[in-house]
């Protein structure tokens, strides 16, 4: 493997089976991602928790796996697989924007092509034809009285009371950080797990929430 992995040990020695392991996961991305600029491994304990943290960067893509475990090599295992299910989504996008125009291409063709429709020609009444109708007077029609017409009316109605419906709520651990996290951390964790909404905690203990909004910017919550 010709590509340069920069591996941090923080209270953990990088042995042999996690350079290996390493390798290998970078290996399955660079197939996808031929130009890779940069490969960052950290590994890191404290007490029971063995976090595992891989960045790999090409020229205008950055992909990044965290997993906690109480087993450093699942930690890492997990954190590559998280780097690559990145790296399939991204590549997927691209390839679905390379296939987009041609399918708007056909689509306008298309509607070219549709013949148009010829409207209707509204032929006016001759001054004659109003001689044949029969003529009403005082509610007579040629002498004799003219029928009632009945005009049909549908009536509707209407509920006094809105009826109120109760949301439907669904709980989900998926948006809330199991470690504390950096800002950017957590907007990359974000990124990757896909949610509108991300709880996670700073370094200090600190709640902080994070919104995407309608523009498509994060908004940063934090707790007073």
């Amino acid at each position: 493997m010709t590509m340069q992995v920069e591996y941090t040990g923080r209270q953990v020695t990088i042995s042999s089976t996690f350079r290996t392991l390493a390798e290998e996961g970078v290996e399955r991305i660079a197939k996808l991602f031929p130009r890779i600029t940069s490969v960052h491994v950290t590994l890191s304990a404290e007490k029971y928790r063995q976090t595992a943290e891989v960045t790999i960067k090409t020229r205008l893509h950055e992909f990044l796996g965290i997993s906690e475990s109480t087993n450093m090599e699942t930690a890492l295992r997990e954190a590559l697989d998280k780097a690559e299910t990145q790296a399939i989504k991204c590549k997927k996008k691209l390839e679905a924007k390379k296939r987009t125009p041609k399918v708007e291409k056909v689509t306008a063709e298309t509607q070219l092509l549709r013949p148009a429709r010829k409207a209707a020609k509204l032929v006016p009444r001759s001054v004659e034809d109003l001689d044949e109708v029969p003529a009403v007077v005082n509610g007579t029609r040629n002498g004799r009285r003219a029928s009632s017409v009945t005009v049909p009316v549908t009536v509707h109605s209407f509920p006094s009371r809105t009826p109120i419906h109760e949301p439907h709520i669904v709980r989900s651990t998926d948006g809330v950080a199991l470690r504390p996290m950096t800002l950017e951390e957590a907007v990359k964790e974000a990124e990757f797990r896909d949610r509108e909404v991300f709880v996670f905690r700073d370094n200090k203990g600190h709640v902080k929430v994070l919104h995407r909004k309608r523009d498509g910017k994060m908004e940063l919550i934090e707790e007073p």
